[in-house]
């Protein structure tokens, strides 16, 4: 086990370095976003650094003709691929309350015929908090508490909520969203841009929501009293042992103009969607001793069909994943 998750970092980290080179603002480094992450959050020993708290799952894509006109990625074949899953809450707290006002994952493993893997990871809100590094690890150190009083210093965010504008959209739809009822129930976005390749080689860009077939619903103002700090997992498992869930992957295409490298702002609405396929999750389990607990979910780590724009925090990811992934294995 630990040798195939080594080689998955190996070979994302072979696919980053082959990437063009991108301006990182003020050289930020993984190593100090993922120590600014700890400095807030606290070390769980063994455990991912953020999207700490988590539940495994396990199911299948079928992807559609419709998208094999735009990739040649075996994700869209047609036949059914094995897919291993987590679901997650934001932030490096194991016993954060599942009614937090904070972005809810949802990471994908596909495994592709002749051993290939492609991960997908994804937030349930339609944009990132960052334009760069730098401003997530501002949040960062924004959000530790102060060592007098062991409370978040409101003076701290004030002053990066107004330094940082290209956190403001993500911070205002949190806010203005009550948390998903179920992970089964909430919709997840892509956030970043990708590339589609075809057969010819033609370049589509292209945008993704993977959308709950039961249906979005949040959690009330009344509910969010009484639901209590670990809802999510059970309701999922619930969920699964009447049946699948289901996610229909959505692909919006790209124009002319449209934002490539900033997972901040949104596409127009009115932009060409399809469906590219269809995601059902069969089985949930908790983290602990589950396939997802070891699995680096790499965002870079692509099969041949799908490729990353040049979106700093989409490049950025790899390397930070990386850091955080070394350091819980090395704590075993």
């Amino acid at each position: 086990m630990k040798m195939k998750i080594l080689s998955q970092s190996l070979s994302a980290c072979l696919l980053l370095a082959s990437l063009p080179t991108v301006a990182v603002a003020d050289e930020v480094s993984a190593t100090q976003v993922v120590e600014a992450i700890e400095g807030t959050f606290g070390i769980t020993r063994s455990e991912r650094r953020n999207h700490t708290k988590g539940s495994c799952a396990a199911g299948e894509f079928v992807g559609t003709a419709e998208a094999a006109k735009y990739s040649r990625s075996a994700l869209f074949s047609g036949e059914p691929i094995p897919v291993v899953a987590r679901f997650s809450l934001a932030g490096g707290n194991p016993k954060a309350p599942d009614t937090a006002k904070s972005a809810r994952g949802m990471a994908l493993e596909f495994k592709l015929p002749k051993g290939q893997l492609h991960h997908i990871t994804m937030l349930n809100t339609p944009m990132f908090g960052a334009a760069t590094p730098r401003t997530f690890l501002d949040l960062m150190l924004a959000m530790r508490a102060d060592p007098a009083t062991g409370k978040l210093d409101p003076e701290k965010m004030k002053a990066f909520k107004a330094s940082h504008p290209d956190n403001l959209a993500q911070a205002e739809f949190l806010a203005n969203h009550n948390p998903p009822a179920s992970y089964a129930s909430s919709a997840y976005f892509g956030i970043h841009t990708f590339k589609f390749v075809d057969k010819q080689d033609r370049v589509t860009l292209v945008r993704w929501q993977f959308v709950p077939q039961d249906g979005e619903q949040r959690l009330s103002d009344e509910e969010l009293k009484s639901a209590g700090a670990s809802f999510l997992e059970p309701a999922l498992i619930a969920r699964t042992q009447r049946g699948p869930v289901a996610w229909d992957m959505m692909v919006s295409i790209g124009a002319a103009g449209d934002p490539e490298d900033n997972p901040t702002l949104l596409w127009p609405a009115e932009r060409p969607r399809f469906k590219a396929g269809t995601l059902k999750i069969k089985a949930a389990m908790p983290q602990k001793a589950g396939e997802c607990e070891s699995i680096n979910f790499d965002p870079l780590l692509m099969a041949d069909g799908i490729a990353p724009s040049s979106d700093p925090i989409l490049l950025f990811r790899s390397p930070a994943y990386a850091v955080s992934f070394s350091r819980r294995l090395g704590e075993r």
